[in-house]
């Protein structure tokens, strides 16, 4: 909970600063940005607008850069060629395009005043809480975006948001619906199981070399490997270039005046807090029930203050803290919830609160410490200092390095050494790696890897291009050695191969096995050869280690003819049997779990309108997607 007070009260930075920056171009692309010229292929028609194959292709590769981000050496860069990707990505383009018309039609606009008042009330554009030009265009300088750019995307999004808005505020589920779902979901039932496993049956699956050789040769598209390329290269990179630049002490000083407001430690607090939850679209009587709750909590800690901590393990609905007696650790301003915020600040150590509402409920909280404001000294902070002059002294170098990098590996493309001594630089050596990845990082970049198996480098035996694989950092390769396509020999696959094909037998034989056993027990008999697993109560939200399949099927099963039964093919290719003796309806549920079941139906029926929103735009606009815009551009 102490996480979710967190990022409640940072909402509109993370939405913000983390959807509309960090993630880049992530739905509009570049061409959302900057005016279109209308030339050039498109992707798709919305209507009477246009998505050109520049502004897809733009989203694809913002698309590509987070899912590398995300999934580090488990991404694979093929993923970016299945038509099924490049579809969800164009559909993205799609929707917003739709979304945007239909807002336009009903005469919804964000004004200029009401951008300038939401950009201002972003702490991440404020110091010492008031909205900084120089902070704003800062933060969006290092993320490689004009205000121009960042003030269209927000207006755009922001309209997005309030026309989707508009049609999901009217979601609103029956409370007797909403209380028929909570108990369907809370109800258990007790059930066994019985697992047929393919190993019982591999010592009867034999195969045969010819039966190998066979499958081999009706199936080499398994065994290709693709065309690999071993290479040097040399990285030009601003955070390579802060060793090759130095800082005087007179800069230092400048820099600690200019920005000697950041070197300045705020106050902290630190407290406990006992919190009675409940939602912010409670009833009346609902919000009445907490408060009393928590109003007489607040009197038994007043009464006893040493007591606070084990108050909070006893009663604390902050899973996250009550464990720790509610203790919140240290904090400044701008870290919680404004309403507990304005509390602490206004406590004295040692001081219990009344009941303080905010979002998550009614806390109480207790005010152990304050840790004064204070300023940092030069000294303390010169290392800061030192390496953030570094940092832009290797950024200017970068972007005045970067031209004549670029120029020298291809003016002298017959080796990357000059480009590597005139700017001190290493040439390094990279594994093998293939059309579609590599396992070093850098390397590891469509535009890049594309450049490597061209003609260029592969047949001319030409540097690459300087292309740019991050932001700020530009690699150049050259080919070392090259292994073209090839099918791995069938020895080195055979035993493998038999082995998968002695499962796919024995999977056949365990299914068929489940299949009888399943008819005999629909016709009231019992197979000898099952053996049921000890009885388990389950639930929807509580499997006790049941495959999410079979839980499905358990939950189909008629509750009024007991026992019941169902089978299925298991994830690990054999046959599960599951058996229903007991349905468990169940009991009166506390009002703190009402209220999160309420939350998640709420969530649940937005999406569904927010969906059916869209399927309305498309039902009424004429969209015409280029199909080889899913299909996967040949290098």
């Amino acid at each position: 909970m102490l996480e979710v007070i967190r990022e409640h009260a940072q909402g509109k930075i993370a939405k913000v600063i983390l959807v509309l920056i960090t993630i880049p171009f992530a739905l509009w692309g570049v061409d959302s940005y900057l005016q279109n010229d209308g030339d050039g292929p498109i992707a798709a028609k919305v209507g009477g607008q246009e998505i050109s194959q520049k502004e897809f292709t733009e989203a694809l590769k913002d698309q590509q850069e987070r899912m590398r981000s995300a999934l580090g050496k488990s991404y694979d860069a093929a993923v970016m060629d299945r038509p099924e990707t490049r579809k969800s990505v164009l559909d993205r383009l799609i929707n917003q395009r739709l979304i945007l018309a239909d807002a336009a039609q009903e005469g919804l606009a964000i004004s200029d005043a009401q951008l300038v008042r939401f950009i201002a009330g972003i702490e991440a554009f404020q110091e010492n809480g008031k909205f900084s030009q120089s902070r704003y265009e800062s933060l969006l300088r290092q993320q490689n975006m004009s205000p121009a750019m960042f003030e269209h995307r927000l207006r755009q999004d922001l309209l997005s948001q309030t026309a989707q808005d508009g049609m999901v505020r009217s979601a609103s589920l029956p409370r007797s619906v909403a209380d028929r779902l909570m108990r369907i979901n809370e109800q258990e039932r007790e059930v066994s199981q019985a697992v047929i496993p393919i190993e019982q049956f591999m010592p009867q699956s034999k195969v045969e070399a010819p039966a190998v050789k066979d499958y081999y040769d009706k199936h080499q598209s398994e065994f290709k490997v693709p065309e690999q390329a071993r290479l040097e290269y040399v990285v030009l990179s601003a955070e390579n270039l802060v060793a090759q630049v130095t800082v005087s002490e007179e800069e230092i000083a400048a820099y600690y005046k200019e920005h000697a407001s950041q070197f300045g430690q705020a106050e902290e607090r630190q407290a406990s807090h006992i919190l009675i939850t409940v939602a912010a679209n409670a009833s009346a009587a609902e919000k009445a029930v907490a408060e009393d709750k928590a109003r007489k909590l607040g009197q038994e800690a007043r009464q006893n203050p040493a007591n606070f901590a084990q108050l909070a393990k006893q009663h604390s609905q902050d899973t996250g803290s009550a464990s720790q007696g509610g203790d919140l650790g240290l904090f400044a301003r701008g870290a919680m919830v404004k309403p507990f915020e304005d509390a602490v600040f206004k406590m004295a150590p040692g001081e219990i609160s009344e009941p303080v509402l905010s979002d998550f409920g009614y806390h109480i909280i207790k005010l152990a410490t304050v840790k004064p404001a204070k300023i940092r000294v030069q000294q303390e902070v010169r290392s800061e200092i030192t390496q953030a002059l570094k940092k832009q002294k290797a950024g200017k170098k970068f972007t005045e390095s970067a031209e004549n990098f670029s120029n020298m590996v291809y003016e002298q493309g017959d080796s990357l050494r000059p480009a590597a001594q005139q700017l001190g630089l290493q040439v390094e050596q990279s594994a093998w790696v293939s059309r579609m990845a590599s396992d070093t990082p850098l390397l590891n970049n469509p535009k890049l890897l594309q450049a490597v198996f061209s003609d260029d480098v592969l047949k001319d035996k030409r540097n690459s291009e300087a292309v740019e694989v991050a932001p700020n950092v530009l690699v150049s390769a050259r080919l070392l050695e090259y292994k073209p396509a090839s099918v791995k020999p069938l020895e080195d696959v055979a035993d493998v191969l038999s082995q998968r094909l002695q499962r796919q037998q024995a999977a056949v034989l365990a299914v068929k096995l489940g299949k009888d056993a399943m008819a005999q027990l629909q016709q009231g008999k019992t197979p000898a050869a099952l053996n049921w697993s000890a009885a388990q109560v389950v639930s929807r939200i509580k499997p006790a280690g049941l495959e999410s399949a079979a839980l499905k099927e358990v939950f189909k099963l008629k509750g009024d003819k007991l026992p019941g039964y169902a089978g299925l093919e298991n994830a690990q290719g054999g046959f599960t049997l599951v058996k229903v003796t007991r349905v468990i309806e169940p009991g009166a549920l506390d009002e703190s779990r009402k209220q999160a079941y309420a939350q998640r139906f709420s969530n649940m029926l937005e999406q569904e309108y927010a969906a059916a929103y869209l399927t309305s735009l498309k039902s009424k606009a004429k969209i015409d997607i280029k199909r080889e815009s899913l299909e996967k551009t040949e290098r």
